[in-house]
């Protein structure tokens, strides 16, 4: 059952590959919330996904654009604002990629040329897309801007690799840009630190699914898995939330407060 908290607000939604993914869900939400929106992705990404599929279901546009390239975001925002007809109230960044991983190079042994390139799709492209849409005045007031992370920006997780590092930087961005972002245009700028959930960029982390269960069992309320997180983002896209800002807020089923539960205790 929707609540219309996002009838008459446009946005743009980054990261959409296929229903396991925590932006296609979100798309599904906003849709349902009252909300219109463009999706977009990189070419490459979009070839392996099924963006068509949810573009249809959503009656939604889409708008190529490599999230590393300032030209294309450019053009994107541009685009965007045409194509809904106004300024954007909400934007969804969900982008993450660690070639090191991809390539099985432990983090002892990174090739950095990957560890550029991860950075710049996983972490800088936040900053590129906040400043695309800042130096184009193309959010109206009281908009928001939300990315994902994980815990393991505060928190050493061996197998999650640079990952780590580019949630870090990620998070120091929202943080920063959202201070300009609020200050000069009441613009809220917030992360989501999401539990591991299993999307297809999840499940490239070496030793996934034992660490979901082990979430599961350390986590009072369980894990959340890509809806409740879609549910929560729309929150933070809703006018309910406007005071909220440069937070990495967790939504872990209390995973990051715990020390150690009793699951884990008797498993051990």
């Amino acid at each position: 059952m929707g609540y219309n908290l996002l009838k008459g607000k446009r946005g743009i939604i980054f990261g959409a590959l296929d229903e396991n993914s925590i932006a296609w869900k979100t798309a599904q939400t906003v849709h349902a919330e009252g909300g219109t929106f463009v999706l977009t992705n990189a070419p490459i990404a979009m070839r392996m996904g099924q963006i068509d599929q949810l573009a249809k279901e959503t009656g939604s546009e889409i708008i190529p654009a490599d999230a590393t390239s300032v030209e294309d975001l450019d053009s994107l925002v541009a685009k965007a604002v045409e194509i809904l007809g106004g300024k954007i109230d909400f934007v969804l960044h969900s982008i993450g990629m660690s070639v090191n991983v991809r390539k099985g190079r432990a983090y002892t042994d990174e090739k950095y040329d990957f560890t550029a390139k991860g950075w710049d799709v996983s972490a800088l492209s936040f900053h590129k897309v906040l400043q695309s849409l800042y130096k184009a005045d193309a959010m109206n007031e009281w908009g928001s801007v939300v990315a994902l992370t994980y815990m393991a920006a505060q928190r050493t997780f061996p197998d999650y690799n640079d990952m780590a590092d580019n949630k870090a930087y990620l998070e120091s961005v929202a943080r920063s840009f959202g201070y300009f972002f609020g200050k000069e245009k009441n613009v809220r700028v917030n992360t989501i630190s999401q539990s591991p959930t299993a999307t297809t960029a999840g499940q490239g982390v070496k030793g996934f699914d034992g660490f979901i269960s082990y979430a599961e069992k350390m986590s009072p309320l369980g894990n959340a898995s890509a809806q409740d997180c879609a549910d929560y983002t729309i929150t933070l896209f809703s006018d309910l939330t406007r005071k909220v800002t440069m937070q990495n807020l967790f939504h872990d089923g209390g995973f990051s407060n715990t020390g150690v539960s009793q699951e884990v205790i008797e498993k051990f």
